[in-house]
Order: C-alpha cells, then structure tokens, then sequence
C-alpha cells in the first residue's frame, strides 16, 4: 500500500499543475502527418504515445528495449542486460504473453510469432540504439490494418536515413554489485557502437555494427520444498543451504543459483535506400546477429571437507534431500540469425489522392544448438553425456501491402485503406542425445517438433468525415489461417498431426469528435482474433503412438475490444485519459487441468475473461522552470477470469502477469544546451503467476513482486561531437522479481562521439 500511495501521490503532483496553463490551446485533427508515422497509424482509431529522441536520449539504454520502458502501461520483462528473452507487456497482457503485440521496424515484423512464451521476445536487435528517431505506440485491436495480435500494443520503431555523411560511435561499461541468497558478487559488461551513413544523390545507406559482453547475475536457483523424508543412511552433511518460503508461503530450501548467463552478443545491419522521385523510395535492409551463451551455476552446499556439492542425497536439518543429476545443470547456446526486408513506399502526401506501401520480410534462425549435461556436475564440466538441442532453419516470412485512397485529396470527406498480409511461421525442432555434451556430434534422435501456421488477410478501412467535428472510422478485416505439417518425435515414433484451417472475420467501428477547441473524444469497438502459435499447437509428448501434453485442436482467441478517450493538447504539453475493456472468449494461457486424473498442464482456453482500466497519461515542457520537461502516466486495469471450465477454481480470480497499478514518472532538466539530468520513477502493483492467485508471496524467488524502482542519468556535453553519460537503473537497489529476479542497482556510463 505504501508504494501504491508512492505512485498515486507523485501522479497528482505531476498532474495538477497542468490545468493552470493559460496558453491558447491548438486546435486537435484526427489526421496525423503521413510522413512522420507508420502508415497504418494514418487515422488510428485507438491511443497512441511516442518516445521521442528527447526521451531516448534521457534514458540509460543499453539493449534496444530500454528505450519504451517510460511509456505508458509498458514493460519490458528484461532479466539482465543481453536478455534474449525481454518479453513486451501492456495495459492489458502480461509479461509471458509474447504474441499479444506486435513490434515493428521500420513497418517489418520483428516480433517473435513462433509461440506465446517468455522464449519468444521480439528480435529487439535489428533495430540499434543509434539509430532509433522515434518509437510509435498504439494500444489496442483497433485498427484494421494489424492482426488480433495487436490486443496489446503495436510498436513501431523508426530509425533515420542520413542526409549527408554522418558517424556515431559510443561505448558503455556498466556493473551492478549483486546480492541474494548465497550470491554476494559484482557483475560486469560492456557494449560498443557504430553507426555510419551517408548520400550520394538518390541513394542513401547506413551502416551499424554492436557488440555486447554482459555476465548476467543468477535468472533462477535450484530450490526445493521442506523435506520430511528421514534420513536412510549415507546422506552428505550439508552447509550452505539457505531457508526462506516460496511464492505461496511454503517452507523451501535453496540449494543455489543457476541460470548465470555469460553472453557474447555482436549484430550488424546495412540499409539502402533509393529514392526514385521526391515520392517513391525502395528501401532493402540485411542484419546479421549472433550470440554465445555460457550458462554457469553454482551451488551454495559444501561437504565437511569445504567441497561443493551438485548431486546426490544430502543430510539439512535432519532430513534427506535428494539433488539429481540436472538440478545444477549448465548449458551452452551459439545462436546465428538472419534477417531480410524490402520495402517500398509512394507517399506524395497532399499533392495526390494515392499513396501505396509494400513490405517483405524474411528472419532465418540460421542456427541455434544448446548442448546440456544429464550427468552430474563437476564430471560433466569436462563432458560427459548430454543432450544438443537444433532449432536451425526455424524462421518466418511476410508480405505485407497497403494502398491509401483519399479522393479529390480528401475533400470528398474519405480517406479509405486496403490491405494485404501474409505470413508463414515455421518450427524445426529437434534434440539428440550424445556422449560427450559440451562438443560431441548429435547421435540417437531423443524429441523433436515441426510444424507450420500461415494467414492470409484483406481488411479495408474508411475515415468518413461527417461536417466539421466528426470523423466516423469503419473497418473490416477478414483472415483465414491454417496449421499444418506438424509433427512430433520420440526416440521411436513420429506422429504427423492434421491440417487446420481457420476464418475469422474482425469488424472496426470508431467516433472521433472534436467537443471543443481544446478536446477531441473518441469511441471505438473492435472484434479481433489471435491465432495460436505453432508452438502453442504442436509442441507436447508421445505416449505409444497417441500425443499428449497439448492440443492441437486450440481454438482461437478471439477479443472484444472498446475504449473511449478524451484528447487535449496545448502549447506546453498534452493529456489523455482513456477508459478501456477487452472481453475475451477462450483465452490462450498456460494452465493446469484439474478435473482430469492425472491433472494435465499445458496450453489451453479460459472459456471467458475480462479486462478493464483507466489510462491517463500526460506531458508538460518548462514545467515551473525553464528546462525542466515532465511525462508520466497512471494505468489501472481490472482483470477477471469469468468462466474456465479446466480449472474451476479460478473463475473470479485476476488473470497471470497483469498488475492492477502501474504508474510512470520522468522528469528532464536541462540547465544548459549542453547538460541534462533525467530522474524517472517505475511502480507496477499486485499481480499474480497462479491462476488460482495463491502465489500471494511476491517479494520471493517465484514471485511476482510490487515494486516502485527509480533511475537517474546525467549527461554533458563538450560540443556537438563529444558526450559523456552516466546514470544508475534501479537507484534505491530495490529487490523485485518477475518469477526471476530483476536487476539490482547498475551503474552506467557512456561516451559518445558524432562527426
């Protein structure tokens, strides 16, 4: 309660001030700049936030991600720095339910729609932080241009061309001093950035290249339930070991931590971009991206002797616990990624009643091998047997094409949008094991899953100006999906499972009223639906020659969406205050079966659910004083499982991952044109990862945690080419977990160079 009051006070404080501005306020349009958006955010029919430069700027960014995590109902589940696994999260989806937005670069899909899991982040690093101009969000299924997938957010990031040469270095160091359980260490990285491009004539090209070396503090830690098993004779006496309780208040022991990720990450991307008049550019980007990963553990136990123990029976307290030989199990991953786009866009803004968009993107996990022990540690730190994981030639493709019709250069009162998509999601999965794990060659087939989704859609969309003051948007978008060539392998049978097809047709109705001269109101409703996920259909077990531990029969999830905001804009700033409910009928979530003997975990639909908040969100520049920027937003969202068939008792509880408070708070004073000074405040409330909402322990490994974090960053700079940063994320060193625990205090510091 007490960072609950945290976060509402600091809300009004930011906000009460606004309301004494007597400048004149602008007049509002429905119709933003064409040039300066995504084409689909061409009349959007739902709120949207920008992170500016500005914002980017003030903010201490490392990985691409960091950039959006000020904006409204955002966050980013990012585990340490280099996570691969920095899950997107909003208003009105959690932090493991990955195919609820869609993330884009440059208007190319980078979003991860192979499965709806913490495993499945967007490829944040097609995009690098030099060259990010400005991030556009949209909140909600709303528009018709975007697939059910968009029940979260649409997030479009923007990178510049250059008009003349142009080189941007920087390098960071940064170090976080980390403490929790038996771990008392200081974690170190370090990144490197270039970007270069330049103009000859029509032709215009970029150039970027990163790397990053992080070692990450422990993501997990091998634990166990209070044992009352008695002792049998030839248990280890044990120390070490550390007592707390789990995320549902049960008694646990911890072992020690797992999950310590040394990762080597280096990405590379050109673009070129030709201009065949002042209205038509084809524009072609290769990015190239690859990581290696050294998973370590390390175990809190020691042996009379001082010796760390990894496996076996062990004597704490009295009682026998028992460590298999993968409780402290490490891990190896080289991973290879490709990505190609090609796009091309006629834009001759108000000199024409046509402007047309087309966009092609293929991403090939070229490859992808984690080799794992099944033997004990420390035999298995030299070899030993294991087993080597392949997703290598699992990818997808998309095609994409739109074309904006505004007649008589929108004096008929239409501005009408038709459109294309395609895509193909493909999985190849396969493990074998081996004798030798850490360079030993795949021997006998243990599992494997294969399988393909593909929709096609067409959707048109219609901004009809009625008089002056309104602006009705009608919107149709019809998909048809398709599941097929899905198979699933033992180390003796292969199943083939059957082809899917699918047809969902999604209606789009908004009403945007201009009330006065400084408010605009909008209503909309949506249907939209959202597809499962290759992995969410075809990933399970055999038994015999039957599958089991999925379905591949899951029917899609299909969302009701409405919200109703109010707009207002003025010379200093801006507000937005949007009420926001999504119904949802067979909710795709993980859970557990309990009305089946044995009980069956795996994904499955929640007959019904409901989300429902208020969002308010605000900007101020030269708040009190000269210089000082302010942006914040409060977000409350109310979620319910309604009926759910598989697990009766959760019906009435909060659905997984969604906090009912989240609030944000970003102050920037620039003293001078050449120092800025950023403090900026993150509070997420009460939520839950059972959902049975049992998991009441927040503040535990497991857990789900209430947290109020600050960061802060100053920045000077000597002239137009030198800079120098350093900043702190997590300042007061708040411990808070997301199932893992968040990062403690880091320090950063940066040097930047432009010429």
């Amino acid at each position: 309660m007490k960072q609950k009051h945290i976060a509402i006070t600091i809300a009004s404080l930011f906000v009460t001030p606004a309301f004494a501005q007597t400048e004149p306020a602008a007049e509002l349009g429905e119709i933003s700049v064409y040039g300066e958006r995504p084409a689909a955010f061409r009349n959007i029919t739902t709120s949207t936030e920008s992170a500016t430069k500005e914002l980017i700027d003030a903010t201490n960014v490392i990985n691409t991600e960091d950039a959006v995590k000020y904006l409204p109902s955002i966050q980013v589940r990012k585990r340490y720095i280099g996570d691969r696994n920095a899950i997107l999260a909003s208003r009105n989806s959690g932090t493991t339910d990955s195919a609820r937005s869609l993330v884009y670069a440059d208007n190319v899909l980078v979003s991860m729609l192979l499965g709806n899991s913490f495993s499945y982040a967007p490829r944040w690093w097609f995009v690098a932080p030099q060259e990010i101009e400005r991030i556009d969000v949209s909140y909600g299924a709303h528009s018709a241009a975007y697939a059910g997938n968009a029940a979260g957010v649409v997030m479009v990031m923007k990178s510049r061309l250059p008009e003349k040469f142009e080189a941007h270095v920087d390098a960071q160091a940064f170090s976080q001093p980390y403490k929790l359980y038996g771990t008392n260490d200081t974690y170190n990285g370090s990144r490197l950035g270039a970007f270069l491009g330049n103009r000859h004539g029509d032709l215009r090209w970029t150039f970027s290249v990163g790397h990053l070396e992080n070692t990450g503090h422990p993501a997990s830690f091998a634990t166990a339930n209070r044992s009352t098993t008695a002792l049998g004779g030839g248990e280890t006496v044990v120390t070490g070991y550390h007592m707390d309780k789990d995320s549902t208040n049960g008694d646990r022991v911890v072992f020690g931590a797992t999950s310590i990720d040394r990762t080597t990450q280096d990405n590379a991307k050109i673009k070129l971009a030709y201009d065949f008049s002042p209205t038509s550019r084809l524009t072609y980007s290769l990015g190239h991206w690859r990581n290696d990963s050294d998973v370590s553990v390390e175990s809190y136990l020691r042996d009379p002797a001082g010796n760390p123990i990894y496996s076996g029976n062990v004597n704490i307290g009295g009682f026998r616990y028992t460590l298999g030989a993968t409780t402290f199990q490490p891990s190896k991953r080289e991973e290879e990624h490709w990505m190609n786009s090609l796009t091309w866009r006629y834009d001759p803004k108000q000199a024409g009643d046509w402007a047309f968009e087309a966009a092609l993107s293929d991403y090939d996990i070229a490859t992808d091998r984690t080799r794992r022990p099944t033997t004990a540690l420390p035999g298995s730190g030299s070899g030993g047997n294991g087993q080597v994981q392949f997703l290598d030639g699992t990818g997808w493709k998309t095609a994409d094409v739109r074309v904006d019709w505004r007649p008589d250069a929108g004096r008929r009162g239409h501005d009408f949008a038709f459109g294309y998509h395609y895509d193909i999601h493909t999985l190849r999965d396969r493990t074998f094991t081996n004798t030798h794990w850490l360079a030993g060659n795949a021997t006998t087939v243990n599992a494997g899953n294969t399988g393909k989704t593909e929709t096609t859609a067409f959707y048109v969309q219609d901004a009809i100006r009625l008089g002056q003051d309104f602006v009705a948007t009608l919107g149709v978008r019809h998909e048809q999906w398709r599941a097929f060539n899905g198979t699933k392998t033992n180390t003796t049978t292969t199943v083939a499972y059957p082809e899917r097809k699918e047809n969902f047709t999604s209606p789009k109705l908004s009403l945007a009223w201009v009330a006065t001269e400084d408010w605009l109101l909008r209503g909309s409703l949506s249907s939209a639906a959202r597809f499962p996920t290759v992995t969410e259909l075809f990933q399970g077990s055999i038994s015999g020659t039957s599958i089991t531990n999925n379905d591949p029969n899951l029917k899609p999830e299909k969302i009701l969406a409405g919200e109703i905001a109010a707009e207002r804009e003025w010379e200093s700033g801006s507000l937005r205050i949007s009420l926001f409910r999504d119904d949802l009928t067979d909710a795709l979530t993980r859970q557990t079966n309990t009305t089946v003997t044995p009980s069956v975990t795996n994904v499955q639909n929640v007959d019904k659910a409901r989300v429902q908040g208020i969002e308010v969100s605000m900007q101020r520049r030269n708040a009190w004083i000269q210089g000082l920027d302010l942006r914040g937003s409060l977000t409350y969202a109310d979620s319910e499982i309604l009926a759910n068939r598989n697990n009766p008792a959760s019906v009435g509880k909060h659905m997984i991952r969604i906090p009912d408070w989240k609030a944000t708070l970003v102050a920037i004073w620039r003293p001078s044109d050449k120092t800025s000074w950023t403090l900026a405040g993150r509070y997420s409330g009460k939520q839950y990862n059972l959902l049975d909402n049992t998991d009441t322990n927040g503040d535990t490994f497991g857990g789900q945690s209430k947290f109020f974090v600050m960061d802060t960053k100053f920045e000077h700079r000597f002239d137009k080419q030198f800079s120098l940063s350093a900043g702190i994320d997590n300042l007061a060193n708040v411990k808070y977990y997301t199932h893992h625990p968040y990062p403690q205090r880091t320090f950063v510091v940066q040097a930047k160079g432009s010429f």
